[in-house]
């Protein structure tokens, strides 16, 4: 085992001891031996790596959120993990790291049916396909309620079309008790593509919170280097890895096309993209060809993202893939009029012309359209940015995820479906 392991399961297990040695009612009192007190049941989330990311940033949500009372919860990471675990807030959660290497490794199923028969937990919650297949182990390992959840698609089934992987879909089936889907889209493709009965499918949509992310009333934090930003500055912005499916390339190319175009947006606009990966450098040459980085502000992965947000004008997401998005939910949570591509569950989120803009995938043109709409009517602007916040309080709190959870949870505990769950539009 790694240290990290050893050391959160060393911890875990201390924790334990402590518990009912400390207390006298489990201890022995002459023959008879007092139950230990009562102990929340364990959930552990089966994930691929503990990051930055949409995924991992809605479970911390869940877990810093979910009454302590209720679950208690372990994550195991298939690969490792960063400082990114410093967000969960609660400290009875241990963290494991299996360090798997690419392909097939059978040695990460040993491990992890180690780990579980170590931790013994209720309830096993699988997400997407990087842990779809350890659905067997949990139950391998005894564990009573399997659930696994779909949050989005990657480059490599951008669709959910193939075919070797839906047969992977099809045989692990019998061993999920139930399935989350954070998008309707995702939820019908479980039962239209994958053959998931609708019982066994139930749409629970991320939450944001509210009050980390939320409008500015007061002077924006002053972006970039010094004059980047000015009081007429209209900031458009977007904040996600920088890896194909999310396509800040498109978004690049259509700020292009509009500093080009229109002579007020050259004196006007300003270029935010946050976070890092493989596409920052194609990103600063497209702005270097066109002389405009002086215009924009690349500067990798940041922790600041709520005053980022805030900062901000138009928020923009490029994706060509998403399951939903949290960015476009903290953007309107900012009271960020939304410009989306018409992909996956935004259109749950966006309500066309009223919080924001939708256009199709991996066209600029469009992109620049839709930009410019905003550039040149800020009464729109902030109509539709004040419009996304309230439609945010009203359907897409934290704790409105956190109910969902609770309610799949017990459901699965005792042997019930879970109740429909649906986001009105």
């Amino acid at each position: 085992m790694s240290h990290h392991r050893m050391s959160d399961l060393t911890r875990f297990r201390g924790a334990v001891h402590a518990r009912c040695h400390d207390n006298p009612s489990a201890q022995r009192a002459g023959s008879r031996v007092e139950t230990a007190p009562f102990q929340p049941p364990m959930v552990v989330h089966v994930i691929q790596r503990l990051a930055v990311g949409g995924l991992e940033n809605g479970l911390v949500n869940l877990i810093n959120h979910m009454p302590q009372d209720r679950y208690r919860h372990a994550i195991v990471s298939l690969t490792d993990f960063t400082e990114f675990r410093n967000r969960i807030l609660r400290t009875d959660v241990p963290v494991v790291a299996l360090h798997k290497r690419e392909g097939i490794e059978f040695r990460t199923h040993l491990r992890l049916w180690r780990v579980l028969r170590e931790l013994r937990p209720a309830v096993v919650h699988t997400r997407n396909l990087a842990a779809l297949e350890f659905l067997a182990v949990a139950a391998l390992a005894g564990v009573p309620a399997r659930i696994h959840g779909e949050h989005g698609r990657d480059m490599h089934d951008i669709d959910g079309s193939n075919r070797k992987y839906n047969l992977l879909r099809k045989a692990v089936n019998p061993f999920a008790s139930c399935y989350t889907a954070v998008s309707e889209d995702l939820a019908h493709w479980l039962m239209r593509t994958i053959g998931v009965g609708a019982d066994k499918v139930k749409h629970i949509c991320n939450g944001v919170d509210v009050d980390r992310f939320r409008p500015r009333v007061d002077a924006r934090l002053q972006l970039g280097p010094e004059g980047f930003i000015r009081q007429d500055t209209v900031a458009v912005g977007t904040v996600g890895r920088m890896q194909t499916v999310k396509d800040q390339p498109t978004l690049v190319r259509a700020f292009v096309r509009l500093i080009q175009s229109e002579p007020q947006a050259r004196r006007q606009l300003r270029l935010v993209v946050i976070g890092d990966g493989p596409l920052r450098e194609e990103c600063r040459m497209l702005l270097r060809d066109a002389g405009a980085e002086e215009l924009a502000w690349l500067p990798g992965e940041r922790s600041d993202i709520p005053e980022i947000m805030r900062a901000l004008d138009i928020f923009v997401l490029p994706s060509i893939a998403e399951g939903i998005s949290n960015t476009i939910l903290e953007a309107m949570a900012s009271g960020l009029p939304v410009v989306a591509t018409r992909v996956g569950g935004n259109h749950e989120l966006v309500r066309e012309g009223e919080t924001g803009l939708l256009v199709p995938a991996a066209d600029p043109t469009a992109m620049a359209e839709a930009i410019r709409v905003y550039l040149v009517d800020r009464d729109r602007a902030s109509s539709h940015g004040a419009a996304g916040r309230k439609r945010v309080e009203a359907l897409f709190s934290i704790n409105t995820m956190v109910r969902g959870y609770l309610e799949i949870y017990d459901a699965v505990l005792n042997g019930r479906s879970p109740r429909p769950h649906t986001v009105s539009p």
